[in-house]
Parts: structure tokens; C-alpha cells; sequence
């Protein structure tokens, strides 16, 4: 099977001297979902902060035989959606369409492209109708949804979901597992939500000190 994501001997230290990530190793194939899981603290959020060089530790990742080196980072966070944990930290637009526009806008997509991206985007995450909608107005879960169709817009390779079921109420959790479910892309989800992580992973990762 296809590697999309090749990591070795990946360390990293925060400026206070504290390590994060020692000696990580992981291969992760086309179209597979796995769970991170571990502790508070473990380096999770820092790993996956790693995949569209956001930071850059010690060792060596290759995301879709591409070097995560400068001059491949724009075709590597095309390829890498990140989803945060916070919608807040991602919803920054005065409407659902500015937010999911954002992406394809910044690479260069006629404005044709960017209507269709954001409608397809939205329909994915069953938002359809949504684009005159104020963020800030929506529950949580629409939030969360919002968030990934503004990555999905991108048509990325790789999806990574950072606590995704955090917050939610039980429809809102059921709605969006089965929603993650549909997608056919790879999937890399950090989650405390076991439940979640067997009903849709086929492999967990399991990070402590």
C-alpha cells in the first residue's frame, strides 16, 4: 500500500527546553484512518503541528514523497488539512462563505472555482445553504463542521483532526463520526474519545512520554 506520510527518529524541543517529541517513528498508508491517543501533555498536538511544518523538529518527514523542506511547504499544507480543536481558532470571516473561500482564494482559483469549492466543501459537512451564515452565530458542532469543509475546499490528500469530538453534545458526536466515516481520504485523528477511535480506526497510535 501507498505511504503518504514517512516519519523518523522525529524530536522536538520546546524553546523552554522541554521535550516534546523523542525519537518518533510512524508510516501512514493512503486512505487510512488512524487514532493518536495518549495522555495530556504527551506531544500530540505537537506532532501533528509537525505535518504541514507549522513547527520543525529533529529527523526527517516526507509527506507524499515530498521532503518537508521551505520549498515544499505550500504543496504540502495543500495536501495536509489541519483541523484545530477550537473552531474559534479557525473561523476568523464575518460569513461561513468567507471562511471556507479563504483557502482556494489563496491559491489562485478563479472566483467560478471558489463558488464551487466552497458549495461542494459545504455539502460534504451537510451545510448546504450555509454560506451567508454568521460563524459566530452557529452552534458548536456547525462550527466544527465549518471548520472541515474550510479544509476540505482545499481538496487535500490527508485530513488531521486535532480532539474533533471535544464539546460536542451526543447528536452532534454521532453526527460527526458518521460524517467522517463517509470520507474516503486519509485520516489522522488525536482524540481522549476511545468510543470514537474503535468505531472508526483500524489502527491507534499510542504516544506517552
Amino acid at each position: 500500500m501507498e505511504t503518504v506520510i514517512e516519519i523518523k527518529n522525529l524530536t522536538y524541543l520546546y524553546p523552554t527546553g522541554n521535550k516534546a517529541l523523542d525519537n518518533l517513528n510512524l508510516s501512514v498508508s493512503k486512505g487510512e484512518r488512524i487514532a493518536v491517543v495518549g495522555p495530556n501533555g504527551a506531544g500530540k498536538s505537537t506532532f501533528i503541528l509537525h505535518l504541514n511544518g507549522i513547527l520543525n523538529g529533529d529527523g526527517h518527514i516526507k509527506v507524499m514523497d515530498m521532503d518537508m523542506e521551505k520549498g515544499n511547504l505550500p504543496r504540502i499544507r495543500q495536501k495536509v488539512g489541519i483541523v484545530f480543536q477550537d473552531p474559534d481558532h479557525q473561523l476568523f470571516s464575518p460569513t461561513v462563505f468567507d471562511d471556507v473561500a479563504f483557502g482556494p482564494i489563496n491559491l489562485g482559483f478563479s472566483e467560478k472555482e471558489v463558488r464551487d469549492r466552497v458549495r461542494e466543501a459545504l455539502e460534504e459537512v451537510g451545510l448546504s445553504g450555509f454560506e451567508e451564515r454568521l460563524p459566530h452565530r452557529l452552534s458548536f458542532g456547525e462550527k466544527r463542521r465549518v471548520s472541515i469543509a474550510s479544509v476540505l475546499s482545499m481538496s487535500p490528500s490527508i485530513l488531521v483532526l486535532d480532539e474533533p469530538s471535544s464539546s460536542l453534545d451526543p447528536r452532534s458526536r454521532r453526527e460527526l463520526i458518521n460524517l467522517l466515516k463517509g470520507f474516503d481520504i486519509t485520516q489522522i485523528i488525536v482524540t481522549h474519545d476511545l468510543e470514537m477511535a474503535l468505531e472508526l480506526c483500524k489502527r491507534v497510535v499510542v504516544m506517552d512520554r
